[in-house]
């Protein structure tokens, strides 16, 4: 009985392998006409998507204080944090806050305004290799009149792009990440024209860099307003001595950030201008578009033929 029951379960599952291959056979040209479809739109689609060029660099933090600064700031931290100043955290934290920062929404913002970038960012939808000219999406901006175009909720009717939405727009233009071993960070720019791509990461790289320099200026600035207030206070020769130090040590400490172009970041590998295009994958959308066409056709064919075969 059960040799029986195994050769019945044999020849079913031999009976059903038949019918199954027959039913694809039988719609071979159905399933060869979806796919070919498929094909052919996953073509179409990925000659009309634009090339996009990625432009990087590699940087290392710099060196911001020299060595003895460094060694005399270490020794008065201590000091320095009982007086109420705050010297500095070292290279590597200034270098993660400089990460951060690169990478807000408020920097992102004022990178773009200060180089009047909005219309490059937001309205491109490629570029001519022949005339080195972007082209602009006018559903979005019409260049002739140079007016924007874009659905804006906080004037209720067209004008421009909202701060929020030019910065979605250039984080996804923007990537940085960081070695945790080298302790090195890499940042790369995509888009359209190859040129504009080197050139706005550049600007990235010295905007990051003025940012930071600036920031770290205010920060000494107001310690030594502090500590010049705190000595006002103080009648303790001892106390006014070390104030005086400290004072000393940031007054170097500010003629070298001023003196420090790369203050942030040093380049280790520069940018250069990309030859290849780093997207669209034209060869892996067309593959993938015609395995889907014939996934999606085998399947089509399958579920019809059962849906009519009666119980």
């Amino acid at each position: 009985m059960e040799n029986n029951s195994q050769t019945n379960d044999q020849y079913d599952d031999e009976i059903d392998l038949r019918e199954l291959f027959g039913v694809l056979w039988g719609n071979k040209i159905k399933i060869i006409g979806i796919t070919a479809v498929f094909a052919v739109v996953s073509v179409i689609y990925a000659l009309s998507v634009p090339n996009q060029y990625k432009a990087s660099a590699l940087l290392a933090p710099a060196q911001q204080q020299s060595g003895g600064l460094s060694g005399a700031l270490g020794q008065l931290g201590g000091l320095a944090s009982l007086a109420g100043v705050s010297i500095g955290g070292g290279e590597s934290s200034e270098a993660q806050v400089a990460q951060e920062i690169m990478k807000s929404w408020s920097f992102i913002e004022g990178f773009i305004a200060d180089n009047d970038l909005a219309v490059e960012v937001y309205a491109a939808e490629g570029w001519s290799r022949e005339s080195n000219q972007l082209k602009f999406d006018n559903d979005v901006y019409a260049v002739k009149t140079k007016a924007w175009l874009v659905e804006n909720d906080n004037i209720g009717r067209l004008g421009p792009p909202t701060s929020w939405q030019l910065f979605e727009k250039f984080s996804e233009m923007l990537a940085v990440s960081e070695d945790k071993k080298s302790g090195l960070i890499s940042i790369s720019i995509e888009y359209y024209s190859p040129q504009i791509a080197k050139q706005w990461l550049d600007l990235y790289i010295l905007s990051i860099n003025k940012h930071m320099q600036a920031r770290q200026v205010v920060k000494v600035s107001n310690n030594i307003e502090y500590l010049e207030a705190q000595i006002e206070k103080t009648s303790i020769t001892e106390m006014q001595e070390v104030f005086y130090t400290i004072i000393e040590e940031q007054i170097k400490s500010q003629m070298l950030a001023e003196a420090s172009p790369d203050y942030a970041f040093v380049a280790v590998s520069p940018s250069m201008v990309p030859e290849e295009k780093s997207q669209p994958k034209r060869a892996l959308i067309c593959i993938l578009g015609t395995l889907l066409g014939g996934i999606l056709s085998v399947l089509t064919v399958l579920v019809l033929h059962f849906a009519r075969k009666p119980d």
